[in-house]
């Protein structure tokens, strides 16, 4: 079985199709997804898909690129919607939260209220001992040394669609955090993640697609979803020299655990 533990079913591109294709994920060998907010709204929006769908759990956070949003509301305001959403029994997580220093452009969230935002909801989270789902775009240092300073290895972390090369990773990996996978793996300029794919170990490894965006190889450039990561998972099996079937295994052994919640149809067993 397969959890896709970062996914934006939310999005406008599956509006034509987005009930069909969730309801066939878990006969196809797709079992759980975590669907990861990027903004209030489609917190939101996460929240009503799990609600309709048992294999679906969801994120509530809001991404750097969307911190004007909360800002304009206020701390307390936003705060309060978030906390709102987190209660749900199918919130899963904080997420996606960070920094993305990607481009220059005139409406890009300045990096003084991404780093605001970023901490407001690490501090969240750990109030309600959630983890978080961790997105870092070219910000790798301010990323490590904002996760240490709001409590290191006390908050429980994913690094979300991971880009950054081995020794990056090593540093996140001491601090018990984990790294998600996708699509880049399997592309011929993916020569740092398959490095560190190969070097972290099997029990800090999540798969995530990230759909619709960052489809994996033959399928580059069309829009994601969950069923592709059977290309992730036969990439990283050739990666790691092992069978197809203990990457899933352990993938969604890891996912339960980091979570904290059972998969519908997977193996009963204690969640550590």
């Amino acid at each position: 079985m397969i959890f896709d533990t970062h996914a934006h079913y939310d999005d406008a591109r599956f509006d034509g199709d987005r009930g069909e294709l969730l309801r066939q994920l878990p006969e196809r060998g797709v079992g759980c997804v975590l669907n990861c907010g990027a903004s209030l709204a489609s917190s939101a929006a996460g929240r009503e898909l799990a609600a309709r769908y048992p294999h679906v759990f969801f994120a509530a956070g809001v991404h750097p690129d969307e911190a004007a949003q909360p800002e304009a509301l206020g701390e307390t305001e936003a705060l309060a919607r978030l906390r709102f959403l987190l209660a749900d029994p199918k919130a899963a997580a904080v997420g996606e939260i960070g920094l993305d220093r990607h481009g220059e452009y005139p409406d890009k969230t300045s990096g003084a209220l991404q780093e605001k935002w970023f901490r407001l909801q690490l501090r969240l989270a750990r109030g309600l001992k959630k983890p978080v789902i961790v997105h870092s775009r070219e910000a790798a240092a301010d990323t490590l040394r904002i996760l240490r300073e709001e409590g290191g290895p006390e908050i429980r972390a994913v690094l979300h669609c991971f880009s950054y090369e081995k020794e990056m990773a090593r540093r996140f990996l001491d601090l018990g955090y984990y790294l998600g996978v996708g699509g880049v793996v399997t592309y011929k300029n993916g020569r740092k993640l398959k490095e560190v794919v190969q070097y972290m170990p099997a029990d800090r490894l999540l798969l995530e697609t990230d759909c619709p965006y960052l489809a994996p190889e033959p399928f580059r450039g069309r829009r994601n979803w969950s069923l592709y990561l059977r290309y992730v998972v036969a990439e990283i099996a050739a990666l790691r020299q092992i069978s197809a079937e203990e990457v899933e295994a352990v993938t969604l052994e890891n996912a339960q655990r980091f979570f904290g919640i059972r998969a519908p149809g997977a193996p009963s067993g204690e969640i550590v």
